[in-house]
């Protein structure tokens, strides 16, 4: 049939271009240094035996069967709704299933016929996603120019009900984050601007207690849609906005990812709670990782390459990609696993490794890390 010839060839160009995707095991033998587990809680044996000791009742459960509509909204998720709304001072909070069901499904449900969206180019995809689905009308600033965001505000504002304004923190492939003290001043010049905030990367690492950069920065009142995720740094499954409890109940009646979904299981809604009230007390781990990013750009900027990066997120920009994987690969052989990232997740010609640290790498073997970078 021409349908397998099509995906065959389609899947030959790849290859070739070598930009074709695998599903591969972390090989025993290396240190992970392309995961989102910030705070190095995925192998503190003892916080989730911990975990498991204070597991009762219904929190035990290991699905919850149905949506929350219907039969699947349990105590844990109320609880954990109650401790992040308090936690950030908002009026209300929502979960959802995963980061990517929250940025595809927010933005569908609030949008009007008068709505108008202003995106940052290095956006995630599943917030493009959510802008596509939504049906509204969008233009993209260049990656972190608010100055040019508000070019558009300018010309178009007026002409809009509310124009939603939409950037994440931490930004994914270049560690960089946005001036959220010139995001929040857009806010104030224009009374119809609509603050809509990831902080996928954020939550867990900055700020004294882990609630994020726009808490760090004592902005977070600021933003309407805050959304953070707990599938990285709090190594757990879902996500979750905090918000106003009109968009919130706006969410539950017509945000479809959350409507016609099945609930998180108990036992995952139970697990996150856990750790998000034991965030305050990982300060330590937060100093850790944050310094070795810092100090990680810096060797990286030492080789006369250019590295933005500003977080626990650091590239390490190569450029061709068979380049990148060589590269990858001696880094592999000398036992940190950290993955090539070529187009078109990044732009053409800025293949590069990422590494994303966490705050279970030992200094030693941070140490060993850095010398790499001196051939």
């Amino acid at each position: 049939m021409k349908f397998f010839d099509r995906l065959t060839s389609d899947l030959t160009t790849l290859r070739e271009a070598g930009n074709l995707r695998t599903l591969r095991l972390l090989p025993e033998d290396t240190l992970n240094l392309s995961g989102n587990d910030y705070l190095g809680i995925l192998n503190d044996t003892a916080f989730r035996e911990g975990f498991y000791d204070s597991l009762t009742g219904e929190d035990r459960k290991l699905s919850a069967a149905s949506s929350r509509l219907l039969t699947g909204n349990v105590p844990a998720a109320v609880a954990l709704e109650e401790a992040l709304a308090q936690a950030y001072g908002t009026e209300a909070a929502l979960v959802f299933g995963s980061g990517y069901h929250a940025n595809t499904g927010i933005l569908p449900a609030l949008v009007g016929p008068k709505s108008l969206v202003l995106s940052d180019k290095l956006n995630h995809a599943s917030m493009i996603d959510g802008i596509r689905a939504s049906g509204a009308t969008f233009y993209r600033f260049r990656h972190n120019d608010l100055a040019h965001a508000r070019t558009f505000l300018e010309r178009y504002a007026a002409e809009y009900e509310e124009v939603f304004v939409m950037t994440e923190s931490v930004f994914s492939m270049d560690g960089d984050c946005t001036d959220l003290e010139a995001l929040v001043k857009l806010k104030h010049d224009f009374p119809n601007v609509v603050l809509y905030l990831d902080e996928a990367h954020g939550v867990g690492v900055f700020g004294e207690t882990g609630l994020g950069l726009a808490h760090a920065k004592g902005v977070h009142h600021e933003i309407d849609l805050l959304v953070g995720t707990f599938g990285k740094a709090l190594c757990s499954t879902g996500a979750f906005v905090v918000c106003s409890s009109v968009i919130r109940e706006t969410l539950i009646n017509k945000m479809r990812p959350f409507i016609f979904t099945t609930a998180l299981p108990p036992v995952n809604l139970a697990w996150t709670l856990y750790v998000f009230r034991a965030l305050a007390g990982m300060t330590a781990r937060r100093r850790h990782v944050l310094s070795m990013g810092q100090r990680l750009a810096e060797a990286i900027r030492g080789k006369g390459i250019a590295c933005v990066s500003a977080s626990h997120i650091v590239p390490y920009v190569i450029g061709e990609n068979d380049a990148t994987i060589l590269e990858a690969q001696r880094f592999r052989q000398a036992g940190f696993y950290v993955l090539p990232i070529r187009p078109p997740t990044v732009p053409r010609g800025t293949a590069r490794l990422r590494f994303s640290l966490s705050a279970e790498i030992a200094e030693a073997d941070f140490e060993r890390l850095l010398t790499l970078f001196q051939h």
